[in-house]
């Protein structure tokens, strides 16, 4: 069937030729917030990243068959399943007197037979598919071609000419319309003649009407299908609809052609049955429907208004933070990749470090947002496989901790919202972990887990016997009120939940038979020891020094918030029995933190983790006033190094927190610096390998740890300026006590400071050897000068 349709008003033609006509333009762009390029992406990690949270794609921009990929966050494998190891409570004694007497392989096996989940492995997050915009005119010479995204407006383009004939188009996805737009234009007919098409690799079917696109259907997880019926699958609708157009659209066998127009406004959405609440797929949710109304709603906007609301939306949370590092030396005509790799052969380039920065703000935003229902998970929400790796999944031993780290000091407070969450949700299977697999209060969950909140031991033993894993992952909830101040938040939400993991610590430990309260089974995030009885390798220990940091932060920052809220007093102070009863952090005979109970043998010096050393950072525990421990981190990130250490993109982003807080800037430049030559692809994704979105979001703290520092109650500006950054300005980061701060330095040196106090908390300010302490004011901005004198 053939049909003609007309643009709505004569006015949307000539808006959409005003904002498209800009297509490529980078003049107006502040320095560091433009990723572009002179060519298509051959490679998925080569392709441009477009998100509000929920709904995301990767641009390729080929100019022959364009592909963009696309992602529904809430599209996984798997089911919701009871995985708690039936055998647990009877044989957890026995394990545990089996590990404290050093009977380690007999322990190893009766654990991996009885703690174990059963099934013991998560569903992977899968890609929604691929929409391609296959071209007719591809014979035509190919000038003038750019791709690009724009980090300010979250809006990803390509131009090109053909036989001098420009096409450009646009994609962003908005936040308050919760769908994404393509708007597409040709200077003459023909240019945008094309078959438009909709797949996925699997398990869907695509039907094609007069101007739209559908895709229906449900996952079928062939290593779950014989656990139920086929029905215990998560369903899915996507939708690609063109809204408007000056050409003639008509319904193929599978796809939609497009031809003799010069314009067209696409609008695209999907959605599962996935509930929140539930953990679980809900069949009374309707994801057609779902479709149906947003684009039914966004069909009554223009493409300018829509376009508006969502740049308006997008910039008032990017623009908060900006940043400058002097005056680059790189001109913005060579494309991001050739800067990327002028970089990685040695060449200065501030401005890359100040997109790099900025990239991460905008990867957090695209992945962690409102209409987000879920965290980032180890892509952010970027996924191009059925099966990705390691599934992209929730890992809970760092990677999705790091993931927030930039979140409260980047200013971007709103994208912890989806983690406390699913944190408050995940609190209910936790609860039933910590009883069947512990017999023990509050909630836990252990290395990785899903949508569908499985807390049991996953993965096996070996990697999965981590039961601090919940108890870490209140971290971010608390830093959140920190950086907020925000009491109701803090008494509603975080609170409940940290009291919950508290709850846990305590009924976990037991008396190691030396007066010692101590975590078991456990291990230390991912590292082995050689045992010295046999000399095999194994994690499975107990009280590693991980452990107890994180007992440590965990019930003392409920002791603080028991405080702040003025309840619980009577618990809160017995907390710290427990505290004074765990294993401190001690030194071993080479100079380093001890990393387990014993001073055993690496099995692997140069590990990518380096798990006992939460305690400088993220922790708090190690600091200037612990000279010693201070000390002994700095040899062990030295070791760490000396042996092949931070070969990863995530690890190297933690070690640049690490020496950040040792405030050494030019150690902590130099692994930035390593982390884009060795770790940093085309696109500026990170590279574990393969990509991680872990090491982006760590990088991005790691340049703001060094650049202002808040924790333990001092904010201190300018902790670790390398060198390289002789002069340069910030604006906008957040320290705790809910202070907004900016910053300029010439030489070397702070040479004016603001501090905004959006809740009137003391102030506690260092610079250097300069420190000043004061009253603030609910909302007043105070300026100081480089002695930190007040300008009124």
């Amino acid at each position: 069937m053939f049909i003609t349709r007309k643009t709505r008003i004569v006015a949307i033609v000539t808006l959409m030729l005003l904002v498209i006509e800009g297509c490529g333009s980078s003049e107006r762009q502040p320095r560091g917030q433009l990723l572009w390029y002179d060519k298509p992406a051959k490679e998925w990690t080569e392709a441009l990243p477009v998100g509000n949270g929920r709904l995301g794609g990767m641009i390729f921009g080929n100019p022959a068959t364009e592909r963009l990929q696309v992602n529904e966050e809430s599209l996984w494998g798997g089911m919701s399943i009871a995985n708690n190891n039936p055998g647990a409570l009877a044989n957890l004694h026995r394990i545990r007197k089996l590990i404290l007497d050093g009977e380690i392989p007999e322990a190893y096996d009766l654990a991996e037979k009885n703690l174990a989940g059963i099934p013991g492995k998560t569903r992977s997050y899968q890609t929604l598919g691929d929409i391609f915009f296959e071209f007719k005119d591809t014979t035509g010479r190919l000038t003038n071609y750019r791709r690009e995204l724009d980090l300010q407006t979250g809006i990803a383009s390509v131009s090109f000419e053909r036989d001098h004939k420009k096409v450009s188009y646009q994609i962003f996805v908005s936040s308050p319309d919760d769908l994404m737009v393509i708007s597409m234009k040709s200077e003459k007919k023909g240019g945008l003649d094309m078959d438009i098409s909709l797949s996925r690799p699997q398990d869907a079917t695509v039907t094609v009407s007069e101007n739209r696109i559908d895709m229906e259907g449900q996952v079928y997880d062939r290593e779950d299908h014989e656990k139920g019926p086929s029905g215990d699958h998560m369903r899915f609708f996507a939708s690609l609809m063109v809204a408007s157009c000056d050409g003639t659209l008509a319904a193929g066998d599978g796809t939609l052609h497009y031809s003799g127009g010069t314009e067209m406004t696409l609008f695209f959405d999907a959605h599962t049955d996935y509930n929140i609440d539930l953990l679980n797929f809900d069949r009374s949710i309707d994801p057609r429907r779902l479709c149906a109304e947003a684009i039914s709603a966004a069909s009554w906007k223009s493409l300018k208004l829509l376009r508006k609301t969502h740049i308006e939306e997008h910039s008032a949370l990017f623009d908060r933070v900006t940043l400058s590092l002097g005056n680059g030396n790189v001109p913005d005509t060579i494309p991001t990749d050739e800067r990327l790799r002028r970089f990685q052969a040695g060449g200065d380039d501030p401005d890359l470090i100040v997109t790099y920065f900025q990239y991460g703000r905008y990867l957090l935003m695209g992945s962690s947002r409102c209409p987000a229902r879920l965290p980032a998970n180890l892509q952010g929400m970027w996924n191009k496989d059925m099966e990705a790796p390691w599934n992209s999944d929730y890992h809970t031993n760092i990677n999705l901790q790091m993931n927030y780290w930039p979140a409260e000091v980047c200013n971007l407070g709103e994208t912890a919202e989806p983690l406390t969450r699913f944190m408050e949700e995940i609190t209910v299977p936790g609860s039933v972990t910590a009883r069947e697999t512990y017999g023990a209060k509050g909630w836990t969950m252990h290395h990785t887990t899903d949508v569908f909140g499985k807390t049991a031991v996953l993965d096996g033993v070996y990697w999965g016997m981590f039961p601090m894993g919940g108890p870490w992952m209140t971290l971010p909830l608390w830093e959140h009120y920190a950086f907020t101040c925000d009491t109701a938040y803090l008494r509603d939400r975080a609170y409940p939940v940290m009291k919950g993991a508290a709850e846990f610590i305590l009924t976990f430990l037991v008396d190691d038979g030396n007066g010692r309260l101590v975590t078991v089974p456990s291990y230390s995030p991912e590292n082995s020891y050689i045992d010295p009885a046999t000399g095999r390798e194994f994690k499975l220990t107990y009280a590693p020094a991980m452990d107890n940091q994180i007992i440590r932060e965990v019930l003392g920052n409920c002791q603080k918030a028991a405080r702040i809220l003025h309840t619980d007093g009577q618990w809160a102070d017995s907390l710290q029995l427990t505290i004074d009863r765990l294993y401190p952090d001690r030194i071993a005979s080479n100079g380093t933190i001890m990393e387990w109970v014993k001073e055993y043998r690496e099995a692997e010096p140069g590990h990518r983790h380096m798990s006992h050393l939460f305690a400088l950072y993220p922790g708090t525990q190690i600091t200037r006033d612990t000279p010693a421990l201070y000390a002994a981190a700095r040899r062990t990130l030295e070791r760490r190094l000396e042996n092949g250490g931070g070969h990863t993109g995530w690890s190297r982003a933690w070690i640049i927190n690490f020496y950040a807080r040792l405030y050494d800037g030019e150690e902590s430049f130099r692994h930035l610096r390593q982390l884009l030559e060795r770790s940093t692809l085309p696109n500026l994704f990170d590279n574990h390998p393969p990509f991680q979105i872990d090491g982006n979001f760590g990088g991005t703290a790691g340049i703001a740890e060094m650049l202002l520092q808040s924790h333990n109650g001092v904010v201190n500006i300018l902790p670790a300026l390398p060198e390289a950054w002789p002069e340069g300005k910030v604006s906008g980061l957040k320290a705790r006590g809910d202070f907004e701060v900016g910053v300029e330095w010439k030489e070397g040196k702070a040479s004016s400071i603001s501090v905004k106090s959006l809740s009137g908390s003391p102030l506690n300010l260092v610079c250097l050897d300069k420190a000043i302490s004061m009253a603030t004011v609910k909302n007043m901005t105070y300026y100081f000068n480089s002695e930190l004198k007040w300008i009124k």
